[in-house]
């Protein structure tokens, strides 16, 4: 048995206490943050279920549920916005759920989001718990929980079903699990484009199990050939109905003006913020939260995380901070990067759970007041 499968220690019955008392706090924070927006648009006049169901990207997930693919609007710089650039999985189960019942498909976008958000607290809990013990799974729930931008957690966006799928596959790996690893990986793929990150962390595992074993075994490589299938799928799929052969998927994410550039034109986007006194300390602000991100990888790397959260981590960091194209897109981005929280849930967990109860409960307020603010205003694009 490798280190990788090694059952942690404790029994499976307190073992399910502290996930059902994770989920039950994730759920509270959530339901916390849903009544502020209900809050906060009762004196806009905004309605919390438009923000949450039909707006930015929301929009684009629902034409695809309900139209399929080949839509897209030109703006009147000239560039192509296709709703190509969206993967697929999230708006072919809100096309199933709306199918079975009477939700129309924006709704049905929603109670994914709802299921998945708590499929992906159980993986992050499972990761954490695996590695850390149970105190610090339930902290590393309530701290992706809290996070600035957790509302996006509560809307029809793909960000909480890609987590669900990236955490569990890396659990997956962690125990040796390759051809369900591989599965998921392939459905990881696709959800979101950054689903390269789960495919690269589980060839990671797998190259040091081959080395370690001096052999490939079947269910290592079947997981490994899986992993790469959903996302080659659909990028083959975009590039065959563009015309543009494997690149074409890259066509189109240019008309949205993304790409990947290095970090240049985000380090641009910071520098020109030093122009006035109010920019010059959001981009100082910038700078230190980018240094919190690479010092909480740094401190992961320290506490020998395992190999394949190492490499999903570092990859979801890389794409989300040297990417061009809208930055305030940047913060939501990162919200699948949950292993980069598992040095912050050590530390509470080691504290009373006075503190740690305070500590949480406190960034949860906070949360939720930023996230109703966020959506009444510029929102996530």
């Amino acid at each position: 048995m490798t280190d990788l499968e090694k059952p942690p220690a404790g029994g499976t019955t307190s073992r399910r206490h502290a996930a059902a008392l994770a989920l039950l706090v994730y759920a509270g924070v959530r339901a916390l943050g849903l009544a502020a927006l209900a809050a906060w648009c009762a004196g806009t006049g905004k309605s919390p279920h438009t923000l949450l169901s039909a707006r930015w990207d929301s929009l684009w997930y629902v034409r695809v549920a309900e139209h399929g693919y080949g839509w897209e609007v030109t703006l009147p710089d000239g560039s192509v916005h296709s709703n190509l650039a969206f993967f697929p999985l999230l708006p072919w189960l809100e096309r199933l759920v709306a199918g079975v019942g009477p939700l129309g498909h924006a709704d049905a976008g929603l109670v994914v989001s709802a299921v998945a958000s708590l499929c992906a607290a159980g993986g992050i809990f499972a990761v954490a718990d695996r590695l850390y013990g149970r105190r610090a799974g339930v902290c590393a729930v309530a701290l992706w929980a809290v996070l600035p931008v957790g509302i996006v957690q509560s809307m029809a966006y793909s960000e909480s079903l890609f987590t669900a799928l990236a955490a569990w596959s890396l659990y997956a790996v962690l125990t040796g699990r390759w051809v369900t690893a591989g599965l998921l990986a392939s459905f990881a793929g696709l959800t979101r484009p950054v689903g390269g990150a789960v495919v690269l962390a589980l060839w990671a595992a797998a190259v040091v199990e081959v080395r370690r074993r001096g052999r490939i075994g079947a269910r290592v490589a079947l997981g490994a050939l899986l992993a790469p299938l959903g996302a080659a799928a659909y990028v083959l799929w975009v590039g065959h109905r563009t015309g543009g052969g494997l690149f074409g998927y890259l066509d189109v994410q240019e008309g949205w003006g993304n790409g990947f550039d290095g970090g240049y034109a985000f380090a641009r986007f910071i520098g020109d913020k030093f122009t006035s006194v109010p920019g010059a300390l959001a981009g100082l602000g910038l700078i230190v939260g980018v240094a919190l991100l690479i010092w909480l990888y740094v401190v992961g790397v320290r506490q020998r995380q395992p190999l394949p959260l190492l490499v999903y981590t570092g990859v979801v960091l890389v794409l989300a901070l040297c990417a061009a194209g809208y930055f305030g897109s940047k913060p939501r981005l990162l919200m699948p990067a949950f292993p980069l929280l598992l040095p912050l849930a050590v530390a509470l967990a080691r504290r009373r759970t006075s503190r740690s109860v305070l500590v949480i409960g406190g960034v949860a307020v906070a949360g939720a007041v930023y996230g109703a603010f966020w959506l009444n205003g510029s929102g996530p694009p």
